[in-house]
């Protein structure tokens, strides 16, 4: 019974909770070789089918008449504008500027740069490569060779049968629509996300509405790459979301004690996640 009595067991619960920050996107060679295989096939059937697209001749042009074109798409036909052009591509630029600046800007998308990197240029392979095979294989004419306005050499030029649908209304509402989506995805909390959407939605509108100012493209051009465009958007980063699972353990540890006063059994109990 002495014995007994100086022995003294001693249970110890100790728990221990690990919990470590998971990327919202996951990046996967044989995934990431796929994606890049359909975008590169693409784009090389897009270049294949350029070269044999033959531009408008004098004689095309003069026998264009507006009043064939639907009525919901002939208002373009009296738009022309070099300016409405270029400024297109700046907006365009913008859009693509602002998801490399939230990239670099932030601490905790700098961190996930190469998966954000990956993601984007993808979209914008499977976007162009789509819409560049599309509008060579349909070779719509564009709204300004029925202006008599427009010079005659644009007219000329082999792009001028390349209207549907619009590239730059794809990439922009495409790296629009990926912006959002990645930086709701690394902060749901953000007070900024309204912001952010707002920021890529108006510009990539602004694209879409600048291209229509210049002549390139009629309203079904636009909104079919901005339908389009937003698809690609949204899918790529879908396909790489992290699947958000954890998987809890246990582990009871027993060890003896003793303080040179006492004996006994110290346990211990993890609990972990991983």
């Amino acid at each position: 019974m002495r014995f007994l009595k100086h022995i003294t067991l001693v249970v110890g619960l100790f728990t221990a909770t690990t919990v470590s920050a998971q990327s919202p996107y996951q990046l996967r060679t044989g995934r990431e070789i796929a994606i890049f295989s359909i975008g590169a096939a693409t784009g090389v059937s897009a270049l294949v089918l350029e070269k044999q697209l033959t531009p408008l001749t004098s004689a095309d042009i003069t026998a264009l008449d507006r009043s064939t074109i639907n009525s919901f798409d002939r208002g373009a036909t009296y738009r022309f504008s070099h300016t409405a052009d270029q400024l297109s591509d700046v907006t365009l630029a913008g859009n693509v500027a602002l998801i490399g600046a939230l990239t670099l800007g932030t601490p905790t998308m700098r961190q996930e740069v190469k998966t954000i990197g990956v993601m984007f240029l993808e979209t914008a392979l499977l976007a162009n490569g789509v819409q560049r095979s599309v509008k060579n294989i349909v070779q719509r004419t564009r709204p300004y060779a029925y202006n008599p306005d427009a010079p005659l050499a644009d007219k000329l030029d082999r792009e001028t049968r390349q209207s549907f649908f619009s590239g730059h209304a794809t990439n922009a509402f495409a790296a629009a629509v990926f912006t959002g989506n990645t930086f709701s995805h690394y902060f749901p909390t953000s007070r900024y996300r309204p912001l952010v959407w707002v920021g890529s939605l108006g510009l990539a509108s602004a694209t879409a509405v600048l291209r229509y100012e210049g002549g390139k493209h009629f309203p079904t051009d636009l909104i079919a790459g901005a339908a389009f465009g937003s698809l690609v958007g949204w899918v790529i980063p879908k396909l790489h979301e992290a699947k958000q699972q954890s998987t809890v353990g246990r582990r009871l540890d027993i060890q003896p004690f003793s303080n040179g006063q006492a004996n006994g059994i110290y346990a211990r109990l993890l609990v972990f996640s991983r």
